[in-house]
Formats: structure tokens, sequence, C-alpha cells
């Protein structure tokens, strides 16, 4: 929790088109969340840097693949985010798994298109999870915000919000649904964040 005066700093991590990023600056502009971004870092070249930098934000590139180890990828980012002085770390459509250490515990948001647990894990991103809903014959699909662990997508969920699906629907035409409420969910999630208003019991995320 951060003094309600004071700008929470984000660090934004990202690996695609920074659409979660550019929600986050226009909630900014907007005077609805009480934040800055400190700093973007992105696991591969992608349009989501170009647009980055384009709002004159600090922007660096920390390429997965060209580390030798898991662990030296982990400690390259932490250096950033430390020297940055992060207050939350906000995964924005990364794709590489980052080690969390443990002083980034509780500290590291994510958020998913679809209804944790369902339809999360290693290979479950973008499209794909939009793809699999369908095949499920599901009824309804979402999203859900939910702080970060070293599993993917296995953290405490701290919201979600949901969307019917639709007849006829494709994993394109759920995305854009399913992309209009992760607009207001992650912002929610980060000003109860900023407000001490998340308490981490387990699996379970208590909202005061």
């Amino acid at each position: 929790m951060t003094d309600p005066k004071e700008k929470l700093r984000l660090g934004v991590l990202l690996s695609g088109g920074g659409r979660t990023l550019l929600n986050f600056l226009d909630q900014i502009r907007a005077g609805k969340l009480n934040a800055e971004v400190a700093i973007v870092i992105a696991s591969r070249q992608c349009k989501g840097i170009h647009r980055a930098a384009d709002e004159g934000l600090d922007v660096h590139v920390v390429p997965y693949k060209e580390m030798p180890d898991a662990q030296t990828y982990s400690d390259r980012i932490v250096e950033l985010l430390d020297a940055a002085a992060v207050d939350l770390v906000c995964l924005a459509g990364f794709l590489s798994l980052w080690p969390i250490p443990p002083r980034y515990e509780g500290k590291v948001m994510n958020i998913h298109p679809g209804l944790l647990p369902l339809f999360g894990g290693k290979g479950f991103y973008g499209s794909k999870v939009h793809a699999a809903v369908l095949a499920a014959g599901m009824k309804v699909s979402g999203c859900s915000v939910h702080f970060v662990n070293n599993e993917y997508d296995a953290g405490p969920i701290i919201l979600q919000r949901t969307v019917p699906v639709e007849e006829g629907d494709t994993p394109e035409t759920l995305a854009a649904r399913v992309f209009e409420q992760e607009c207001i969910a992650y912002p929610e999630a980060i000003r109860l964040f900023a407000t001490g208003a998340l308490t981490i019991d387990g699996q379970i995320v208590h909202v005061k």
C-alpha cells in the first residue's frame, strides 16, 4: 500500500501489442487511476515497445531467448524493476515465465483472458484461450486478474468479470468482448492494491 496521495509506481511487462499498457495510460490521464508507469520491460521486439516509446516511457528489452538461464533472466528483470523503484509489477501480455523472487511475492499481477482455473496454464494465451472456450461449448467466458506465482496462471485470483458466449462467436469476436472487460478489471485490481484492500490467504484473496 502507498500513501493515497502518492502515485503507485507500476512496472509493466509485455510481449505483444501493448493494448493493456495503453489502457493503463488512458485510465491515468482520465484521473481514474492514481499511478504512473515507471518502466516498461519487453521480452522481445514487439509493437508494444514502440507504443511505449511514443508515450515517452522508459522502455527496456530483455530477450528471454538470449539469456543463458531462467535465473539470469529473472535477475536482469529484477535489477531494472528495483532501479525504477516500482510498487507493483503488472504483466500485460507477457509470455515468458519470469521466476519471481520472494520479495516480489504479492506484488506481481497478471490478467488472463479466461475464467481461471479453466483454460489456463502453459500454452493457454490469447486466441488459444478463446478457441478452447468455444470448443468446450462454454456459455460464459471472461477475464481473471490474479497475483502471480511461479506457475503459469496459478496464482490467487483477485477479481473476475464475465461475458456471454454468443451463438456464432469466433475467437476474435469473443476476444473483443473479453478485452472490454479486461480494460475495467485490471485498473480496478490495481486500485484495490493501492488502497491496501487486498489480503492474500493461501489461494484466496480477501477484498476489504
